[in-house]
Formats: C-alpha cells, sequence, structure tokens
C-alpha cells in the first residue's frame, strides 16, 4: 500500500468535515472533531496535562495536540504513550509540524497513531497505526 495514501473511512462514516486551523484552539479543535469521527465519544480536555501540547481525553483514548511549528520529539511520543499505559487507554498523537524521524520510528514500534494536521483541519496518517485507526475506527 502507499503509505501516503489516506484510507477511505468505514462504509458506514461519512466523511470528515475538517475545521480551518488559524490559532492553536483550532488544532485541538480539529482533533477532537476528528476523534469524534472516528468513534470516540465525550472527548473533553485530558485531566493530565501533556510535557508540550494540548491533551484530550475520551473513554479508552488519550490524544496529544501539539499545536507548536516545531516537530514532535522521540520524548513527546513516549510520554503520550507512557501516560496511556498508566491510564489503560489506546493513544493518538496530533501535529501540525509533523515527527521527528525517531518519533515516527518509535510510534510505529509502540503502535502509536500518528496524524499530521493540515491547515484545513485534515489530519493526515503518517504511520501504520493511523492509516489502521481510520480504516477501523474507534
Amino acid at each position: 500500500p502507499d503509505p501516503g495514501r489516506v484510507p477511505s473511512p468505514s462504509p458506514s462514516r461519512p466523511a470528515f468535515q475538517p475545521v480551518t486551523i488559524r490559532t492553536a484552539r483550532d488544532a485541538v479543535t480539529a482533533a477532537a472533531l476528528y476523534l469524534r469521527w472516528l468513534g470516540y465519544r465525550d472527548v473533553r480536555r485530558a485531566d493530565q496535562r501533556p510535557p508540550s501540547g494540548i491533551g484530550l481525553a475520551a473513554r479508552g483514548v488519550l490524544a496529544q495536540v501539539d499545536p507548536t511549528v516545531r516537530p514532535a520529539s522521540l520524548r513527546d511520543v513516549e510520554c503520550l504513550w507512557l501516560t496511556a499505559m498508566t491510564e489503560s487507554a489506546v493513544c493518538l498523537y496530533f501535529s501540525l509540524a509533523g515527527f521527528a524521524p525517531e518519533a515516527r520510528g518509535r510510534a510505529d514500534s509502540l503502535g502509536v497513531p500518528l496524524f499530521v494536521l493540515d491547515l484545513t483541519g485534515t489530519p493526515r496518517p503518517v504511520n501504520g497505526p493511523a492509516r489502521e485507526l481510520i480504516a477501523t475506527g474507534a
């Protein structure tokens, strides 16, 4: 499969309706809407604040949204994964600036779905776990 191709969503799921990103708050809103689109309900701010970015949570999932212009680091991905493990949740990472190569490698080995938010507000899958999540949903 083409690693850059966005897989088709589940036939029972309508197309995602993005929100244009102009501010950090817009990035968080886009990620929250995407989590709902994937099938997670009652998305809210996470109780624990991540080392960078903004945390979102819903039943069984923890997501980190990094609205900065710095690519997410290996440490960022590992901290998210460890926090999710302590809460017995799966995790996802949304970044405006992408991911450092080491972060992508670690996310692949840990099974963490990575998404880059483009300015239209559409999350683009960066790795296999992200493409698989799109295809199956929550």
